[in-house]
C-alpha cells in the first residue's frame, strides 16, 4: 500500500515516496513542451485539411476551422484519461498522472479538471504554475483542484509490482 494513502505526514512517508517524485518538475516543463510541439503540429495539419475543405466547398466548410482550439483541450483530457493516463510528452518524459489519494488512474471528469484547470492557468499567466514550487509533492493548482498528482511512471511501476517480503526470501535479503 502506498504511504498516499495513510493520509500521515512523517519522514518514513517521505522516504518511500521520494523516487516517485524525482525531477518531477522539470520533466513536467519538458513534457509541456514536447506536447506543445505535438498539439501545433496537429493544429498545423487540421488548419492546412480544414482549410482545403473550405476551399473544396466554396466557404462553406470554414466555419470547421472554428473546432480547432478544441484540440488541445481534448488532447490533454484524452491522453489523461486514457489508459497509460499521460500525454505523449509526459510518457516520453517517464511521468504519469494519478490520483493523489490511492495512486490509482484518473476518472474522465479528473481529467476534464485537469485540463481545464492547465489551461486557466495558462491564460491568467503562467507565474501561477509557480505553486508547484511551495506545495508538497509539487503539485500545481490545477493538481489540487483536481484531485491528482504527476509521478514518475517506473517508480510507480516498482512501488505497485514490488514483491512482498516473505522470510528470508524478501527484498534486499541477497537471495533474490
Amino acid at each position: 500500500m502506498s504511504a498516499y494513502s495513510t493520509g500521515q505526514a512523517s519522514t518514513e512517508k517521505f522516504m518511500d515516496d521520494a523516487p516517485l517524485l524525482e525531477g518531477v518538475l522539470f520533466r513536467r516543463v519538458c513534457a509541456w513542451l514536447i506536447d506543445l510541439l505535438l498539439v501545433g503540429g496537429i493544429v498545423a495539419v487540421l488548419w492546412v485539411v480544414l482549410v482545403g475543405f473550405g476551399l473544396l466547398t466554396l466557404g462553406l466548410g470554414l466555419p470547421l476551422l472554428g473546432l480547432l482550439p478544441v484540440v488541445p483541450l481534448a488532447y490533454h483530457t484524452l491522453f489523461v484519461a486514457g489508459a497509460r493516463s499521460a500525454t505523449p510528452g509526459q510518457a516520453m518524459m517517464d511521468l504519469t498522472v494519478r490520483q493523489d489519494q490511492d495512486l490509482g488512474r484518473p476518472s474522465l471528469l479528473q481529467a476534464i479538471l485537469f485540463t481545464a484547470g492547465l489551461w486557466l492557468t495558462l491564460g491568467a499567466g503562467v507565474v501561477w504554475l509557480g505553486a508547484a514550487l511551495l506545495t508538497t509533492r509539487s503539485r500545481t493548482l490545477h493538481d489540487l483542484v483536481s484531485g491528482l498528482v504527476v509521478v514518475r511512471a517506473r517508480a510507480l511501476d516498482g512501488a505497485l509490482t514490488a514483491p512482498a517480503d516473505f522470510g528470508n526470501m524478501g527484498r534486499g535479503s541477497g537471495y533474490v
